[in-house]
């Protein structure tokens, strides 16, 4: 089995390759070889006998995945991406990462002729917006109110596309807000809601930049990885017509994430949180709905966090 990921020196991509090691097989069958690409390499593992290869490349640019596709791996992870304030603050910079090189994977796929590849990306409750129902399910019309939204729109019908005319089987996996996300504040819209709890769990401050009557839909890392992986075991027919769905998040206030970090940490640690509401962030997150009908998920196996409480203990407990 031979899996390729892009993206790969990520905070999600560098998850997915460790519970990859430690799984050792998918689909059954042993995981022999790990193809890691970014724009810088991604860090070595410990791979016992797998072999692992990492490649620093811009997949902007053209050809550039030519000679992993000529090698036909089994799955291929797509994760690599500009986040939503980024894609927002330079559209062509956007265009030609989040769609640009998409179209190009597509591309590369078909002229190699990998229709068997399970090739399965990662989108974005982004892609919703608008006018929207109260509760959405995975057939809601999809009408994006930021370009990075409307980017991975572009990509999913892409991709459902190229599944239809049996060139790729693809599958498009629309994550909720990953929280809690190691590390320090990213260019991502939503990064607030992991420094809100992060940062104050850490002993450190950290500003809360929207209204905390907000709801988000939320899903922990944790889980997230193990959809990915869930994802590429799923027979093709179980997917069929269409291939992008929304995992199986849960629906919080970010009043009611501050109340959990205050439940366990206490009041020092609730209180290192300033509100200083800023517009441009605003007007991103609150266009992205917060609450769905994830049935097909949950049918084909998908699972999610119970509740937000056992996301911050995940964080708590297993921090890296």
């Amino acid at each position: 089995m031979h899996i390729a990921i892009t993206g790969a020196a990520g905070f999600l991509g560098q998850r997915l390759v460790k519970q990859l090691l430690e799984r050792g097989e998918l689909r059954q069958q042993p995981i022999t070889r790990l193809t890691l690409l970014d724009q810088v390499e991604a860090p070595q593992p410990a791979a016992g006998s797998v072999e692992v290869t990492s490649v620093a490349l811009d997949i902007t640019q053209p050809g550039a995945l030519d000679s992993v596709l000529k090698q036909c791996p089994d799955v291929i992870y797509h994760l690599a991406a500009v986040v939503s304030s980024a894609a927002e603050a330079d559209l062509e910079l956007g265009m030609r990462v989040n769609f640009d090189a998409t179209r190009a994977l597509l591309e590369g796929c078909r002229k190699q002729g990998l229709d068997g590849t399970r090739l399965i990306m990662a989108s974005s409750v982004a892609a919703y917006g608008g006018e929207l129902p109260e509760v959405l399910d995975d057939m809601t019309a999809l009408h994006p109110q930021n370009s990075y939204g409307a980017q991975k729109a572009m990509c999913e019908l892409l991709i459902n596309d190229y599944s239809r005319r049996g060139l790729i089987d693809g599958l498009v996996l629309r994550l909720p807000t990953i929280v809690i996300r190691p590390g320090r504040p990213n260019a991502a819209a939503s990064s607030f809601a992991s420094s809100i709890l992060r940062e104050p769990l850490n002993g450190e401050e950290a500003v809360c930049p929207v209204p905390t009557e907000l709801p988000m839909f939320v899903m922990s890392p944790g889980k997230v990885v193990a959809a990915l992986i869930h994802g590429a075991e799923l027979p093709r027919e179980a997917l069929a017509p269409f291939r992008a769905f929304m995992l199986p998040g849960i629906t919080v206030t970010v009043a009611e994430m501050l109340a959990a970090l205050r439940d366990v940490a206490g009041e020092k640690a609730f209180a290192l949180v300033r509100h200083e509401p800023d517009p441009r962030i605003e007007a991103i997150v609150t266009s992205w709905p917060a609450r769905f009908d994830t049935a097909k998920a949950k049918q084909l196996g998908f699972v999610g966090d119970d509740n937000f409480k056992q996301i911050i203990d995940a964080f708590v407990t297993e921090p890296s």
